[in-house]
């Protein structure tokens, strides 16, 4: 059997609402014949702040295959979340977006920025991001 893709990912989500961001983190560990490397910035990992830290977003986000923004914080977290966006897009990386549990919908910002929308299904994301990353 040949050897699995190492997709390597940025997650954008808000420290303050970071439950989420640690269910997707648990739903792509747990992926069947799924690797994947976490380029993202926990709270419990955190950059340093100021000025370094829009630079430091930049070293984090340009090796990555993809983005996966998730869409329920982009409205409480606007500024950090569409620099992230931002950022995606000047590396030309595949943004994903990703619907929380139960949401419906997502903010506009999210929708026209992003390669796909994803429903929080392990399949679904899984897919997208096989998908769409580099």
């Amino acid at each position: 059997m040949p050897s699995l893709k190492t997709f390597d990912l940025f997650i954008s989500h808000a420290w303050d609402y970071n439950a989420e961001y640690y269910r997707l983190v648990e739903i792509l560990n747990a992926a069947p014949n799924f690797k994947w490397r976490n380029y993202s910035v926990p709270r419990h990992d955190p950059l340093a702040g100021g000025a370094q830290l829009s630079e430091q977003l930049r070293n984090q986000v340009r090796p990555v295959n993809a983005v996966l923004i998730l869409a329920g914080m982009y409205v409480n977290h606007r500024e950090w979340i569409q620099h992230e966006i931002d950022l995606a897009k000047s590396y030309t990386k595949p943004l994903i977006g990703v619907f929380p549990r139960g949401q419906e919908r997502a903010p506009l910002q999210v929708t026209t920025s992003v390669n796909a929308m994803v429903r929080w299904n392990t399949a679904s994301i899984v897919t997208a991001i096989r998908q769409h990353a580099l």
